[in-house]
């Protein structure tokens, strides 16, 4: 009986130890509240920037011949400013040639009367005051294909080489009966009043696809025969418009979301401190239908890089996509691989990235991570430390 008091005793005793023991080591669970990424805000602000025009096409000049007799080929070179999203201002050179005609031209005494064109060359530099009314109206979209600009200008229209209207009036003995009461030899300054309309078509970032009209009024004394009104040009032209600085900055922001972490506090048997290292994410951006990364981004895409630099072992996943609202479901998936492509290229060959350490795939229109259409043209990598 004494021998089974005894072994209880020892079984409690050892009970007791083991339960104090275990009070040494487990203190208590600490809560706390980190930061962790979530996504990246983007964000657009316009750029003040020059501009380039290189235009040519045909002018039809306002006169008493056919339609098809007074048509003569034009140029326009134009240097602007764009000082906000709807004003800006260009200089401009419109230049080449001009078409007079002249109904009823009798060269002899008896002769058929019959209508004779003559031509003349001039260069009009002036100064056009533009005004974007797809953003004066529909607000201001940096990724807009389409946009409408209206200007109003005006200039000095210097003629010259008037040889073939000279020689008609060489011809006539009473050049006032005939109307020809502005003649002209040598140089003609006339100023000159314009408008006009560009339709931008937008190719690029950097390149846009441009159509002009414009309609520009004279002196009537610019094509030589008196009329009692003004005289008019008309230019129809298409060429390139292109922007000499960025027009638009892209602004990248981190946002965090509040994650609760739970902490096992060690009294008796602290563990050593391991930093947690998060995993990354980038976002690379691309303008519409373009797999061409723009320096805003590449500093993203070197983010990346950096990471792998600096963790060994880490591994990145690169996810390529299209936006819906443009294009369709084949292009879409080949801009979709090669914009995942360019930035697997980047890392490998930019940055020496080893290739087992990049994983690739591309959704096309398939998938659409962000809500906002146009965001959908971008490349996703996720860089994992392990």
């Amino acid at each position: 009986m004494r021998s089974l008091k005894t072994l209880l005793f020892v079984a409690l005793f050892a009970f007791g130890a083991n339960a104090m023991a275990q009070d040494k080591v487990v203190d208590r669970v600490n809560q706390r509240t980190v930061k962790e990424f979530d996504h990246q805000d983007i964000s657009y602000e316009f750029q003040k920037h020059w501009f380039l025009n290189l235009m040519g096409g045909a002018q039809y000049t306002l006169g008493e011949a056919k339609f098809d007799k007074l048509i003569s080929p034009n140029v326009q070179l134009g240097l602007g400013y764009q000082f906000s999203p709807v004003f800006g201002m260009r200089l401009q050179a419109n230049a080449w040639q001009s078409k007079g005609g002249w109904n009823g031209y009798v060269p002899t005494q008896g002769a058929t009367p019959y209508t004779e064109d003559y031509k003349y060359k001039y260069v009009a530099p002036g100064l056009d005051f533009m005004f974007n009314l797809s953003n004066l109206f529909c607000g201001w979209n940096p990724n807009r294909v389409f946009n409408v600009v209206a200007f109003l200008g005006g200039g000095a229209n210097i003629a010259w080489a008037n040889d073939e209207a000279n020689e008609i009036g060489a011809h006539l003995a009473n050049k006032e009966a005939y109307l020809l009461e502005y003649l002209w030899d040598g140089t003609k300054v006339n100023p000159f009043g314009r408008a006009g309309i560009d339709l931008n078509f937008r190719l690029s970032k950097a390149v846009s696809l441009l159509v002009e009209g414009n309609a520009n009024i004279l002196s009537d004394h610019y094509n030589s025969k008196k009329a009692g009104n003004a005289d008019w040009y008309f230019n129809a032209l298409v060429g390139l418009k292109i922007n000499l600085g960025n027009d638009t900055k892209t602004i990248a922001t981190d946002v965090y979301r509040d994650v609760v972490v739970y902490d096992t506090i060690w009294k008796d048997a602290p563990k050593p401190v391991v930093e947690k290292i998060e995993p990354i994410r980038r976002d690379v951006f691309f303008t519409i239908n373009s797999t061409v990364i723009v320096d805003e981004e590449m500093t993203k895409v070197e983010d990346i890089a950096n990471f792998m630099k600096k963790y060994p072992n880490a591994k990145v996943v690169v996810s390529g996509y299209a936006d819906k609202g443009t294009g369709n479901a084949r292009i879409n998936a080949r801009l979709a691989a090669q914009r995942a492509d360019v930035v697997v290229k980047t890392l490998k060959e930019k940055f020496g990235i080893a290739e087992d350490r990049i994983t690739y795939d591309s959704y096309g229109d398939t998938v659409q991570p962000f809500a906002e259409n146009d965001l959908n043209r971008v490349s996703i990598c996720i860089a994992n430390p392990e």
